[in-house]
C-alpha cells in the first residue's frame, strides 16, 4: 500500500501503514535517514518516503508503488525483480532497485524510524472506509481514499472531501508562501487541490452559486393623461399669446390705412371690432 510523503521541510510526517492499524509517525532519525538516501539516489524526499512506506508494507522483501519520479505504477521485490512503468527506461529501473535495496536494509537494520501514536477517529465522516493512507501536520490532517476516489481535507475545524478523479495520489506536499496551499502528486506529476471538485464540506454538498439577477430595466417615467393635458394649457397659451400679438400688428396696420385714408373711420372701426372679438 503507497504511503503519503510530505516535504523535506516539515520535521512532522505521518502516514497510515495498513487500515486499521496504529497511527505512525516518522521520527527525525526516520526524517534524516531519508533525506540522506534522497540526496544520494538523486530523487526527492517525497519520493523516498513514499518508496520506503511501500517497502515496510511489503515486509522489506517487496514493494507495490505508483510515483511519477519512479516511472509511474511498479513493483519491486528482493532479488532482482524490478517492474515500472517506463518499461524500456533500464537506467531508472536500476536506480528504482538499488533505492528500494537500501530502504530494505534500513527497514532491517534502522530501528527509531518510527513512534507510534493513537490512532485518529474517523473524522472524515461515516460514507468512507479504510484509507489508503492518512496523516497530518501543522493542524492539517489528509486521508485518500483510492477505491472510492476521495480526499478528505480537515483543516481549522473544517472537513472537505474531494473527488479525485483519474489521479492516482502518491504524495503531499505543504507550501505557506504568501498563503496555506496544499498540492498532492499524482501519475500526472503535482496536482494543485483547488482544482480538484468538492464533493462535500462538513458532511454536506457544497452550496450551488447563486444564480444570477438579469440586470433591472432602465427606467422610462411614464406620464398619466392627466400629465400630460398638463402640457396642453402651456401650449395653448403659447398659441394664444402668438395669435394676440397677430391681432394687434393687424389692427396697427388698420390703423396705418385709416391714417392714410385708405379705411374710412367707420370700416377701421368695424374691422378693428371684429379683430379684437377674437381676444
Amino acid at each position: 500500500m503507497q504511503g503519503f510523503p510530505v516535504c523535506a521541510m516539515h520535521a512532522v510526517i505521518c502516514f497510515r501503514l495498513n487500515p486499521g492499524s496504529p497511527m505512525a509517525q516518522l521520527s527525525p532519525i526516520g526524517i534524516s535517514a531519508v533525506q540522506d538516501i534522497a540526496q544520494r539516489h538523486g530523487f526527492s524526499f517525497d519520493a523516498v518516503q513514499s518508496m520506503l512506506t511501500s517497502v515496510i508494507n511489503g515486509n522489506g522483501s517487496m514493494a507495490q508503488f505508483s510515483h511519477y519520479e519512479f516511472g509511474g505504477s511498479g513493483q519491486w521485490m528482493q532479488g532482482g525483480m524490478t517492474m515500472i512503468g517506463d518499461m524500456f527506461n533500464n537506467y531508472l529501473k536500476g536506480r528504482v532497485d538499488n533505492l528500494c535495496s537500501e530502504l530494505a536494509r534500513l527497514s532491517y537494520n534502522q530501528p527509531g524510524l518510527f513512534v507510534e501514536v493513537a490512532a485518529q477517529p474517523n473524522w472524515w465522516g461515516p460514507d468512507l472506509k479504510f484509507p489508503n493512507t492518512s496523516g497530518g501536520q501543522n493542524g492539517m490532517r489528509y486521508a485518500y481514499f483510492a477505491q472510492a476516489r476521495r480526499l478528505a481535507i480537515e483543516s481549522n475545524g473544517q472537513v472537505i472531501v474531494y473527488d479525485t478523479l483519474d489521479h492516482s495520489i502518491g504524495g503531499v506536499s505543504q507550501q505557506q508562501s504568501g498563503g496555506y496551499s496544499v498540492t498532492f502528486s499524482s501519475q500526472y506529476g503535482y496536482v494543485d487541490l483547488s482544482r480538484l471538485p468538492v464533493v462535500t464540506i462538513n458532511g454536506m454538498p457544497p452550496l450551488a452559486p447563486a444564480p444570477m439577477q438579469a440586470p433591472a430595466p432602465a427606467y422610462t417615467p411614464s406620464y398619466s393623461n392627466s400629465q400630460q393635458n398638463s402640457y396642453v394649457p402651456a401650449n395653448n397659451s403659447v398659441a394664444s399669446s402668438s395669435g394676440d400679438s397677430d391681432i394687434f400688428a393687424s389692427i396697427e396696420k388698420l390703423a396705418a390705412l385709416q391714417s392714410r385714408g385708405i379705411l374710412s373711420e367707420q370700416e377701421y372701426a368695424s374691422k378693428k371690432a371684429d379683430l379684437l372679438s377674437r381676444l
